[in-house]
């Protein structure tokens, strides 16, 4: 199905939602759609020894944040490259880039701030082509974030997606991985061929070390704690929807049909 105007979007859930799900389908039912992972962007940084990479792996050995401006320069150098964000008053894209001279008169670090980012965009101009659509995934998590990254590009739909915690915690139980592939099964909704096999390889299926019901609880505790501004920030901007399911496939009808609502009709 093809989009006729750019979709920039971003999934909040707590933790065994669905979010995984969701993108996947939107992006085998939307081809114009892609997936921007902001954990893929800092990984391949580090990786490639780039400016941003190294600040970013200094503060990810001292157990620190990588911090937000950091983040919001690697998602916008992205765009850029990608040609989805333009600005006539931009002086140069170069102002921008990872490779920026940490020498330079007009830069004082290896990263910019939100003001730095926004004197250099002061009106982002996101190209609207439907070629230029994307799932962003991994960032924001706070309130905070998304008041960062506002500054770069305005997101144009966050999907907050909610799933009962008792069906959430049954999903967990139900959870069986194959460790070497990281493919997953669950015994009420994704049964491999032979139980506790996988079906590839027929390799033994294991827990994981964290999928115990305390944990979770704890986990899901946390995210309701720092979701609850995050959301308001977005309801605030009018563009949350908020849908709610006891399934995937319960939630991805209601999610389709929004979506080609905003972005198809």
């Amino acid at each position: 199905m093809s989009l006729k105007r750019a979709a920039r979007v971003i999934l909040i859930g707590a933790p065994g939602v669905g979010k995984g799900t969701q993108s996947e389908r939107l992006l085998r039912r939307f081809p114009q759609l892609s997936a921007i992972s902001s954990g893929d962007l800092l990984r391949d940084n580090v990786r490639n020894r780039t400016p941003l990479g190294i600040k970013a792996e200094s503060a990810m050995r001292a157990g620190t944040l990588v911090p937000d401006d950091m983040m919001v320069r690697l998602i916008l150098n992205e765009l850029q490259t990608r040609g989805w964000l333009l600005s006539p008053s931009s002086p140069s894209p170069s102002r921008l880039t990872l490779s920026s001279n940490s020498s330079s008169p007009s830069s004082s670090s290896d990263f910019i701030t939100p003001t730095a980012l926004s004197a250099a965009y002061p009106t982002p101009q996101p190209s609207d082509l439907p070629s230029a659509s994307f799932i962003l995934d991994g960032f924001p998590r706070t309130a905070a974030q998304a008041a960062a990254l506002d500054t770069a590009i305005p997101i144009n739909l966050v999907v907050s997606l909610s799933t009962p915690l008792e069906i959430i915690l049954s999903r967990i139980a139900g959870r069986w991985v194959h460790a070497p592939s990281g493919r997953v099964y669950n015994t009420t909704f994704n049964r491999p061929k032979v139980d506790g096999r996988d079906d590839i390889t027929g390799e033994p299926l294991t827990k994981r070390d964290d999928d115990d019901e305390h944990v979770w609880r704890e986990r899901l505790r946390k995210f309701d704690e720092t979701s609850r501004e995050l959301v308001d920030h977005y309801r605030a901007k009018g563009v949350l929807w908020e849908v709610q399911g006891a399934s995937s496939d319960e939630i991805t009808p209601k999610l389709f049909r929004e979506f080609e609502r905003r972005f198809v009709e």
